[in-house]
């Protein structure tokens, strides 16, 4: 006797929901990170816009730059915070030294950061080349080379002012000042030269028993000229 057993259905799974959905990504969030995690390589914003900007548009943000770290020494100087206003201007400076359009304003800075008068004759000669018709330097420089008794120079600029401006009245006082300083320290180094030629020429003429007294100069007041006569 033959037993058929019933045929059996291969059982299929049920997918379940969770098994039959994959993850979506939206749009926004794709975006997104795109814009966080540019590709690598490629240029910045600023660095496109800078590419973009002709020579000239650079020079003048230099230049603006150069102008406002001035104008800033300036109200530094002001209060009497010296030495960061002597690096305002020198921050100037190293920007504008390359700009073609710049004399101006590093000429301002060089007259600016004159502090001490060696200094300030240094920094206005600066000026002085780039601009030379800046009163204000002439100014300064004067005043430096008085300080140092350098009288005949501060005359020479005070000359020059007045050149330049002749409405700057105090140039003239100053040169009425100062021209008696110049002729007494004229006399005083005439002074100090003949000594030093008579200790040279008591050096040579002791040698041979005599001194430089033994010689007189007798001035001719016709000529002007000087006979020397010899005295034992």
């Amino acid at each position: 006797m033959v037993v058929i057993e019933p045929a059996v259905e291969p059982k299929v799974e049920e997918e379940t929901s969770t098994s039959r959905q994959k993850p979506k990504s939206s749009l926004t969030e794709t975006a997104a990170v795109e814009h966080l995690a540019p590709e690598e390589g490629s240029a910045s914003e600023d660095e496109r816009f800078e590419d973009a900007l002709t020579e000239e548009q650079l020079n003048e943000k230099a230049l603006n730059q150069a102008n406002n770290a001035k104008a800033e020494g300036n109200k530094l100087f002001g209060s009497g915070r010296y030495d960061e206003a002597l690096s305002q201007y020198e921050f100037a400076l190293q920007i504008a030294s390359e700009i073609p359009s710049s004399k101006e304003v590093c000429s301002m800075c060089h007259a600016n950061r004159a502090g001490k008068y060696d200094d300030a004759i240094k920094e206005s000669n600066k000026a002085l080349e780039l601009n030379p018709s800046y009163v204000k330097a002439l100014i300064r420089r004067g005043e430096a080379h008085e300080k140092l008794e350098h009288y005949e120079e501060a005359i020479a600029d005070m000359k020059k002012i007045i050149e330049l401006d002749p409405s700057y009245d105090q140039a003239t006082r100053n040169i009425r000042r100062l021209e008696p300083l110049a002729a007494e320290k004229r006399e005083k180094m005439k002074e100090e030269m003949i000594g030093k030629l008579k200790d040279m020429g008591n050096n040579i003429l002791g040698r041979f028993g005599m001194s430089v007294d033994n010689f007189k100069a007798v001035k001719d007041p016709n000529t002007g000229s000087y006979s020397i006569s010899f005295q034992r």
